[in-house]
């Protein structure tokens, strides 16, 4: 363990094997940092917040401070951080609002510099957050999510998992699996993620079934409940119908085709 003399440690916090404290880190009451995690200089994580092994928060972060929410009411809530995740510099994660809420962040995830996590936010495993994206209260974000630089979601939307957001896009509905949101668009949506999907090791069969369903869902001219039961009753279980549920239990709605957009970008 390497703790610089100039870090402040609350007694109450529980610090693991290996870890090493950076110049003028500030660590809070019910801290818990795990095994061979590193913070650096000025890194700042409040109370009650739990970080997992092998992570590395950079200068600057603050993890776990009040959420900014003019509902909250001191309310004990928490943040959760995965094992070997990465949060860069200037990168703010907010607590829940609502007793014993928390704002989490699974393994693997990237987050880049000056990013923020706003209350209630659910990061799935491996999402990446470019630098500048904001994400507002209770968003969900589905596994290998990709979000550009300067990307802005709207409290409660959801993104489903291998979806990718183009740089200074925003959305204020669903963005389902396997789409990419138009760069520079609101609510928009560009095509699928072929290459996040050749990546993740989708086969062609699965690929194939995957933009049929697309297909069936913004470019046939069906309205999104029939294009919900034509993927539903017309195309195998697998990723198909994941887009098929996704959209079903969208509640914000989903995201529309951009004009001149092709499913295969």
């Amino acid at each position: 363990m390497s703790i610089h003399p100039t870090a402040v440690i609350n007694p109450s916090a529980t610090i693991g094997n290996n870890v090493r404290i950076g110049p003028f880190a500030v660590i809070g009451a019910g801290v818990t940092i795990g095994n061979d995690t590193q913070l650096g200089p000025h890194a700042v994580i409040l109370s009650n917040t739990k970080v997992g092994d092998s992570c590395q928060i950079h200068s600057h972060a603050v993890l776990g401070d009040a959420p900014q929410d003019v509902a909250y009411n001191g309310a004990l809530t928490r943040v959760e951080i995965g094992n070997k995740v990465v949060i860069r510099e200037g990168v703010t994660i907010h607590r829940g609002t609502k007793e014993g809420t928390i704002t989490r962040v699974a393994d693997g995830c990237f987050l880049m510099a000056n990013s923020h996590l706003a209350h209630n936010v659910n990061l799935g495993e491996k999402v990446i957050v470019a630098n500048g994206a904001l994400l507002a209260g209770y968003v969900e974000v589905g596994a290998g999510v990709f979000i550009s630089g300067n990307a802005v979601v709207h409290q409660f939307c959801h993104i489903g998992r291998l979806a990718m957001l183009g740089g200074a896009s925003a959305v204020s509905k669903d963005v389902p699996p396997f789409c990419t949101a138009a760069t520079g668009e609101y609510n928009r949506i560009a095509g699928l993620n072929v290459i996040g999907l050749r990546r993740a090791g989708f086969t062609s069969e699965e690929r194939l079934e995957i933009k049929r369903a697309f297909d069936l869902l913004y470019r046939s001219g069906l309205t999104p409940a029939q294009a919900i039961e034509r993927i539903k009753t017309g195309l195998p279980a697998g990723p198909a119908q994941e887009i098929a549920e996704f959209a079903e239990a969208s509640k914000r709605g989903v995201c529309s085709m951009a004009r001149g957009a092709s499913a295969d970008e």
